[in-house]
């Protein structure tokens, strides 16, 4: 339309005036009355990446590939908004009517303040007003990609860059997105007082220009005809279970059943969608307790190099923030984004969290709704939205006081919030127990690894982390429904599993609710899926059950829990124990941390408790730097 106007604008003062513009006296050809090239384009340019294009990481780029083509490969962390980017400003002058069209390259640019026809006294002519109707506008956003965690040297922090992506290319990811651009490499000057107090002249960002790949899922990972191959002839083979289970950290020793689990959190169950639009997860969800050097966080660190999409974190040195999402301030318009944590990083994938049990309460409350809704909903700042966080989260805690305590109950050791235990499918405690036969075992196997570099030799040889992680991904391929002749079978036992536990008073954490229901169908599926089957078979179920009695036979163990009557949950309690729990109770419920020695005899008189026994656990809990006994002989609790 502009077009059209400016043609008939300038035949018309062709024809009437012997080539002199109306406007000014500027002839009708000249330059400046003319559209600028870039509104006269009805399209826009993109490069098209070469098929074999070199990948760089973030910590390759250097200076030398400014101004030139380059593709990077990254984790999306942060996503500004949409937001309109002036391409060619309009201006028009209400005394003479000229219109002046100013082509925007920059960030920035200066406004034309005057009329710069002659009629209008040039530079210091009438005022001009942007017309926004008039002028050109193009979408952008503004993304911060950081380099893949494999990427980044041991010791070293995760480096990143600004991706500026124009038109079409907007919306092209979300926060945990992994990328591979395709962009210029541009230096965008800082100037002012910040270039002169950091001694910098430019920093650079990198503009877009396609989006080459696109990973979100375990199906994205490559399978190459050999892969698929070694693939085929280990499903031909009795025992495929057992020996993908085994394959999984064989330098560590032992923990079969631990390993068949966390098999099955890699392979995950499928997902429900109802049609009002509840989603029932299929992700499982792992929390391993135990004893210091029982290879916890090895497992952990394993896992997430297996996992295609794994984030590994401990507990002490993640926030709330740090594990959800985090509001920044946008350096470039001033606005608050959104910036992903730990959990929606690895969506579509594993998130490992190391010292559980350490983490501060408001911290850890973050994860209740991660693990059922596999979503985190964000209300800060002004900004109040919905992000995905479909991963699978693997915990691993030690007990309170750092060893398990065989005369405590589990509740007690664990100590985690109940509504948080029962969002894990499986809570697997692991003992260090002195064992003459299992130690020597164990011993030979850590001297065989220490000496060789390498694990024991097996019947079979275990299968490299990149060949399990694609059988991995031929697993999730396959989606199994569950038959109905199982629905009878699956219903009786669950209900003859709850009689049990009811004829005992079982209590304890691992109590079975509809969430251990949900949590044999999610492992069945995912049995299914490591046979490439169909359907859910009886088979599956019943391994599926029998992981689940294991995992809580860990926890009810009565070789070490104790025997008898007079504890805490049934079991026997020795009386040192039971009054630092019944003073610690006490405290508790007064929300103090001191407490006098009259209300401590007070509170253990009507458990038939003495006085004797009372300073005989003051004196050994003392000692252990759990409290201090006052001048007054008041108790006063130590913070942790």
């Amino acid at each position: 339309m502009l077009l059209e106007q400016r043609e008939a604008a300038a035949a018309e003062a062709q024809n009437g005036d012997g080539g002199q513009g109306a406007a000014g006296g500027l002839p009708a050809s000249d330059p400046s009355r003319g559209l600028p090239p870039i509104l006269r384009r009805r399209y826009r340019v993109y490069f098209q990446p070469p098929t074999k294009v070199d990948v760089h990481k973030l910590r390759e780029v250097r200076a030398t590939h400014i101004g030139k083509l380059v593709t990077v490969s990254g984790i999306v962390t942060r996503v500004g908004d949409v937001k309109p980017l002036m391409e060619v400003a309009c201006y028009t002058c209400d005394s003479c009517g000229f219109e002046i069209y100013q082509e925007v390259t920059g960030d920035a640019f200066m406004p034309v303040q005057k009329c710069p026809t002659p009629a209008c006294g040039g530079a210091h002519g009438a005022a001009v007003h942007l017309q926004t109707r008039a002028c050109k506008f193009v979408k952008f956003q503004e993304l911060r990609m950081q380099e893949l965690s494999t990427d980044v040297p041991m010791g070293h922090i995760p480096r990143s860059i600004t991706v500026v992506v124009k038109g079409d290319l907007c919306r092209c990811a979300s926060p945990g997105d992994i990328l591979q651009l395709t962009g210029i490499f541009l230096p965008k000057p800082v100037t002012g007082f910040k270039a002169m107090r950091a001694g910098l002249c430019a920093h650079t960002y990198l503009e877009a220009q396609a989006v080459v790949q696109h990973k979100k899922r375990y199906s994205d990972v490559t399978i190459t005809p050999d892969v698929a191959e070694r693939i085929e002839a280990l499903h031909e083979q009795p025992d495929t279970y057992g020996r993908l289970a085994r394959s999984i950290a064989p330098q560590i020793y032992g923990h079969d059943d631990v390993k068949k689990a966390l098999l099955l959190l890699l392979v995950g169950g499928t997902s429900r969608q109802l049609p009002d639009g509840m989603r029932i997860r299929g992700d499982v969800h792992i929390c391993l307790m135990g004893d210091p050097g029982v290879a916890k966080s090895q497992l952990l660190k394993h896992i997430c190099a297996v996992a295609p999409r794994g984030v590994y974190t401990t507990g002490k040195g993640s926030s709330g923030v740090g594990l959800t999402a985090a509001v920044v301030k946008d350096s470039l318009t001033g606005e608050f984004m959104l910036e992903g944590g730990a959990l929606v990083l690895a969506d579509m994938g594993i998130c490992c969290i190391d010292e559980f049990d350490k983490m501060d309460e408001s911290d850890r409350t973050a994860i209740h709704e991660v693990m059922e809704q596999q979503t985190v909903s964000i209300a800060k700042a002004g900004i109040t939205t919905t992000l995905n966080a479909r991963t699978s989260v693997l915990a691993a805690a030690n007990p309170v006081g750092g060893r398990y305590n065989t005369s405590w109950s589990p509740q007690e050791n664990i100590n985690l919030p109940a509504a948080l235990l029962s969002r894990f499918d499986l809570l697997w405690l692991i003992l260090d127990r002195a064992d003459e036969e299992r130690d020597t075992a164990l011993a030979a196997h850590v001297l065989h690894v220490h000496r060789t570099l390498a694990h024991p030799p097996l019947e079979f040889e275990p299968l490299a982390p990149s060949d399990l992680r694609a059988y991995v991904a031929l697993a999730r391929r396959v989606e199994p429904h569950f038959p109905e002749e199982l629905t009878e079978y699956v219903a009786n036992t669950y209900a003859e599993i709850r009689a049990e536990e009811a004829e005992r008073g079982d209590q304890a954490a691992s109590y079975t609710t509809v969430r251990t229901l949900l949590s044999i169908l999610r492992m069945a599926h995912a049995l299914a899926r490591l046979r490439f089957a169909p359907e859910v078979a009886q088979s599956d179920v019943d391994e599926a059950l029998r992981l689940m009695r294991m995992s809580k036979a860990s926890l009810a163990d009565e070789e070490a829990h104790g025997k008898g009557k007079g504890g805490r949950g049934g079991r026997y309690v020795d009386p040192i124990s039971d009054i630092f729990c019944i003073l610690r109770d006490l405290a508790g419920s007064r929300r103090t941390m001191v407490i006098s020695y009259e209300d401590a005899v007070g509170a253990i008189a009507r458990k038939a408790y003495g006085t004797e026994l009372l300073d005989a656990c003051l004196e050994e809990y003392e000692s252990l730097a759990v409290w201090q006994v006052n001048e007054d002989r008041s108790i006063e609790f130590l913070a942790a």
